[in-house]
């Protein structure tokens, strides 16, 4: 005997409800993706060790890969898709693209995710703390270093500071 073939679930991604029918071994990552058209998170290892599929639950950020659609129900799901607020770009977002912290951006997203879950909790992380948080998602492009810089520079901006890119992480590319 088998379970159902699908179920019907409500979920709440981005801050709008969605009602999802899916089949109850599905992962959130493929719940996002194949079912809510949210291609913004990324199929990456799927064993929970490259964080290219990191989304924000309930404001931690989770390896969707490791967690069931199901037990995503009821709570908020933030994904890469609902970090901009219509055409204007999360300060995170902005410093990624102005200090080219990306290069053929597969991983960003997961970065981006992560980096917003640790600037919600610590507006003022060192770069240290800006590492660690970040030791879970990988990149086979870049080195880290302006991905690090990028997060500072967001930090400072949401924090209402005047920040700019220092001069030698733009000429240093």
């Amino acid at each position: 005997m088998s379970g159902p073939e699908k179920v019907l679930e409500e979920f709440r991604v981005n801050g709008e409800r969605h009602q999802v029918a899916f089949a109850p071994h599905k992962t959130l990552l493929e719940v996002l993706r194949e079912d809510l058209g949210l291609t913004g998170t990324k199929h990456g290892c799927e064993l929970g060790e490259c964080g290219t599929c990191t989304v924000l639950v309930d404001g931690t950020p989770v390896l969707s890969c490791l967690v069931l659609g199901l037990e995503a129900v009821g709570r908020e799901i933030q994904t890469v898709e609902g970090l901009a607020d219509g055409p204007r770009l999360h300060p995170l977002q902005q410093a990624f693209a102005e200090l080219g912290a990306a290069q053929c951006g597969y991983c960003t997203p997961g970065f981006l995710i992560t980096a917003k879950a640790l600037l919600d909790q610590e507006p003022r992380p060192d770069r240290a703390r800006i590492q660690e948080a970040l030791a879970g998602n990988l990149c086979r492009c870049t080195g880290y270093v302006k991905i690090f810089e990028a997060v500072e520079l967001a930090a400072s901006r949401l924090r209402g500071e005047p920040a700019e890119p220092a001069r030698e992480t733009l000429h240093g590319r």
